[in-house]
């Protein structure tokens, strides 16, 4: 785009969203402690918890190494995204970047990509709260449990931006808590042998190598194919991270708070994801840990015969623990899903700012929540209940392969918008206020390591989701062609 229209388009931008009346945007209303822990509790949900398992299955101890690595990409990713938000905190965010630098396609399959993936992950995340409430009552069937947490999570949202924020911070400080406390007593039951027979550090190398399923694994069969197939796995449980760029519209001081949260994202990655693995794995042999249970429920739930000394009494280590880690997790699902509503009407409502969604999707109530945004969304994200309902024990292994691939998009294009962005600065002689993390050398580091996740997943059995791609980006180029002549139509 050239300079002038580029400064005519921006003018247009700021000039337009001036002149709206006031009942037509959405209020600053995430002060700084919810943002750092919407930031955070990003970082902490289903994949953590949940997703853990068939990650542990496929590739034993090293799932650890894929964790940090994966870790390292996002946070890359969050340099750049946060970049762009903190320079211009608008509705819409790597949607709007995308339009705005990139080009009108670029936006509506940005924003779009970004609306199925977290509808997706929402039908991830309601199939993961039943299979928790399968943990006390086995009876209940999985979709009613989905149900009735996907009415109120809904509810909850469509009062104000304030309740979705005080409901986040409060999920988030139960799961961080939850998990410090977890590294702490995993610690003590290594240091003071109350772990039983099996707990030890040692477990990381010694039932078949770090790299049980690789090259280097002790008895030298195998590859690092184990850990290729689970980095497809893992790099879902950093789907959320994302959303720190969604809340900039709604963030009272987003110059001060997003650069804040997005650095922290690291430090986060390491302590909650590698050093809970790292504890997880000593406690008890990879090859314990099974596929359709949380590994942490799992772990501490086999400890219940042991006891310990604490301060001179014997402490007998009951399964009120594993129900306490159930209720964690369980918290952790609901928590992440309550992003998803917040999130997904979000992007609808700048999608349809910018002509790419149908306008009544601009509607806000009188709290300034876009209410027509998460009814449709969540209308949607209900036909996660129909799939519990037909085929429960297979939702949550089909629903995650497709989020790999709508996430990879989705962080493929937040890495090439960024360099677009950056180059237009560039021309523009602008120094932007929050620069990335080894700009220009992270963009590319990001893209060879998704479009290398993309030949992974082609390589062990995740070839059907690799081939859908092109027809979906196919089918919102159509989508694009119809609401661009609609325009023309209309204009």
């Amino acid at each position: 785009m050239p300079s002038n229209q580029y400064h005519t388009l921006k003018q247009t931008d700021e000039t337009a969203e001036q002149q709206k009346p006031e009942e037509q945007k959405l209020v600053r209303g995430l002060q700084n402690r919810h943002i750092q822990l919407i930031a955070l509790g990003g970082a902490i949900g289903t994949g953590l918890f949940l997703g853990i398992g068939p990650a542990a299955v496929l590739a034993g101890p090293s799932v650890i190494l894929g964790y940090t690595l994966a870790g390292i990409i996002a946070f890359f990713i969050m340099r750049q995204l946060g970049e762009m938000v903190v320079q211009e905190p608008v509705s819409g965010s790597f949607s709007h970047f995308a339009y705005k630098y990139w080009g009108s396609f670029a936006g509506f399959a940005s924003g779009w990509n970004y609306w199925v993936l977290y509808i997706l992950v929402s039908m991830s995340e309601l199939t993961a709260i039943g299979i928790y409430v399968h943990f006390w009552w086995p009876e209940i069937p999985l979709w009613s449990s989905s149900l009735f947490f996907f009415l109120t999570i809904n509810a909850l949202n469509l009062t104000s931006v304030k309740v979705y924020g005080e409901v986040e911070f409060w999920f988030s400080i139960v799961k961080v808590v939850a998990i410090i406390a977890m590294i702490v007593f995993g610690i003590y039951l290594l240091l003071s042998g109350s772990g039983g027979e099996k707990a030890s550090i040692q477990n990381l190398w010694n039932d078949g190598g770090f790299f049980a399923k690789g090259w280097f694994s002790s008895d030298g069969k195998g590859g690092f194919e184990g850990l290729f197939a689970a980095i497809t796995l893992i790099m879902f449980s950093f789907g959320g991270l994302e959303l720190i760029g969604i809340t900039a519209a709604e963030a009272e001081n987003p110059e001060k708070t997003i650069p804040k949260a997005t650095n922290q994202v690291i430090y986060r990655i390491l302590i909650f994801y590698v050093g809970a693995l790292v504890i997880l794995f000593s406690l008890s042999p990879w090859k314990s840990i099974t596929t359709d249970s949380s590994p942490f429920v799992m772990v501490f739930e086999s400890l219940k015969g042991f006891q310990f000394d604490l301060f001179g009494k014997t402490i007998y280590f009951t399964s009120i623990i594993a129900n306490v880690l159930n209720l964690i997790v369980l918290t952790a699902a609901l928590s992440v899903y309550n992003s998803c509503v917040y999130s997904n009407s979000r992007m609808l409502f700048g999608l349809a700012e910018q002509g790419n969604a149908p306008a009544f999707l601009k509607k806000l109530n009188k709290n300034h929540v876009p209410i027509k945004a998460i009814l449709v969304s969540s209308i949607f994200a209900a036909i996660c209940i129909i799939v519990n309902k037909l085929i429960p024990e297979k939702a949550l292994g089909i629903l995650m392969s497709l989020v790999v691939s709508s996430l990879m998009i989705n962080w493929l294009m937040i890495s090439i918008t960024h360099l677009k962005f950056r180059q237009r600065k560039r021309e523009e002689q602008v120094k932007t206020k929050f620069p990335s993390f080894l700009y220009p050398l992270s963009n590319y580091i990001c893209l060879v390591f998704l479009i290398g996740i993309l030949a992974i997943m082609w390589i062990t059995g995740m070839k059907v989701s690799v081939e859908l791609i092109p027809g979906w980006i196919l089918l919102l180029y159509i989508c694009y062609l119809l609401v661009k002549r609609k325009k023309k139509q209309q204009a």
